[in-house]
């Protein structure tokens, strides 16, 4: 791979690393990101800089820390860094989905950006100052539709609402579903583009964030299947340092992202959980084949490094919590996943222990643009080419940091 390669970069929002089939999640339907894994090189010990999605992303698009961007909260203002040197280096940028970034519709460096934000937001600015119609919302008011949120859903059955969990069937349109919206998105952007140049091409699904809301031809795939669950002990809950209890409280309060939680979880309920959540992972799972196939059609393959990832995770239920703002392992540890045609290893899996951050570094070694020596984010690319490091010794520790927000001090 001579040239500059184009580098497509697949961000999921809280996807758990136990959810792909070929990394031993034998319950998922994944067969998109399984070819990602068994032709590329997949890290299976990702940690996130932060279990927040403003910082972590921050972190993955300045190669530092949070206690060095200073951005602990999804209510923080930041800008990415090397995209804008991508640009530079004469990439065409472009953010197809969710970027995160405040404000929502900055540039961020990206010459286009197709903006989508939370699923679960309403059509109305006066929630708060951030809020923007995005091209979501322009496209389901142009089609007459009606965004599904907890507003809604609320309004239509306030008791169905509070038994959910945040579980709903989609209710609307297939089609205008957020994950493939924005994965139809990049597969038009990449069948209709005339430019010459390399491209960077950031596809940021919203899904699996709750509300957990996959379409019904999805979660059928998922009727009856069994799913390993860690139900939590009350020994456990009562050993939990006090924001963890507040944290559950605010979250049993304040229906979060749809999310009506309870102190008292069964079995059932977890199961529920599970499946909705992995009918969510196997729609994004087809977009991404629609996205190869895109760039198979228009001969890009074989020059395009692909990454997929996710921002981080969600407890689903473990431990007695429901999505991140936690330091367990099933909130900070996530999905990383490297690909290309030619000019890696194949079939790597790497038990190493890395920052998701690092896929900052390693993005710019494969545009040539030098790293920053101040970054504390580390190119994972000799292991990637040379399967250096594999047995160990590329970092002895990772580590996440967790910045009280709102969400942890809203029920005082």
């Amino acid at each position: 791979m001579a040239k500059l390669p184009n580098i497509v970069l697949i961000i999921t929002d809280q996807q758990r690393a136990d959810t792909i089939q070929a990394l031993g999640a034998t319950w998922m339907q994944t067969p998109n990101i399984d070819r990602l894994v068994n032709e590329g090189v997949a890290f299976t010990n990702c940690f996130v800089t932060s279990p927040v999605c403003v910082s972590s992303r921050a972190s993955v698009f300045t190669g530092m820390y949070p206690h060095t961007t200073n951005v602990y909260t999804n209510f923080e203002p930041w800008q990415p860094t090397w995209v804008q040197w991508l640009a530079d280096q004469g990439y065409h940028c472009v953010n197809i989905g969710k970027m995160h970034i405040n404000p929502y519709d900055a540039k961020g460096g990206f010459h286009q950006r197709f903006v989508v934000e939370n699923k679960d937001r309403p059509l109305f600015l006066e929630e708060h100052e951030r809020a923007i119609y995005d091209e979501w919302d322009k496209a389901l008011k142009a089609r007459g539709l009606v965004k599904p949120s907890r507003y809604t859903r609320v309004e239509a059955d306030a008791e169905a609402f509070r038994q959910a969990l945040g579980c709903f069937a989609w209710e609307i349109d297939d089609d205008m579903h957020p994950d493939n919206f924005v994965g139809n998105t990049a597969t038009w952007w990449l069948e209709e583009r005339k430019a010459k140049a390399p491209f960077f091409l950031q596809i940021g699904f919203p899904g699996p964030h709750p509300p957990y809301d996959p379409t019904s031809d999805a979660l059928a795939a998922y009727d009856g299947v069994e799913i390993p669950l860690a139900l939590p002990t009350e020994e456990e809950l009562a050993s939990q340092p006090p924001m963890h209890s507040r944290l559950r409280q605010s979250m049993i309060d304040f229906n979060i992202d749809s999310v009506a939680w309870r102190e008292e979880i069964s079995r059932d309920d977890m199961l529920r959980l599970r499946r909705y959540y992995a009918a969510n992972v196997t729609m994004i799972d087809a977009q991404i084949g629609k996205i190869m196939q895109a760039l198979e059609q228009r001969g890009y393959l074989d020059d395009t490094i692909v990454i997929f990832c996710s921002d981080h995770a969600d407890a689903l239920g473990e431990h007695g919590h429901i999505q991140k703002w936690t330091m367990y392992d099933c909130v900070t540890r996530v999905p990383l996943v490297f690909w290309a045609r030619e000019a890696l290893c194949e079939g790597a899996v790497c038990q190493d222990l890395v920052q998701l951050m690092d896929i900052a570094p390693t993005i710019l070694d494969f545009a040539g643009i030098d790293v920053p020596r101040t970054w504390e984010a580390r190119s994972l690319m000799p292991m990637l080419r040379d399967g250096a490091w594999l047995d160990g010794g590329f970092r002895e520790h990772v580590y996440a940091e967790l910045g009280r927000d709102h969400i942890q001090s809203a029920s005082e």
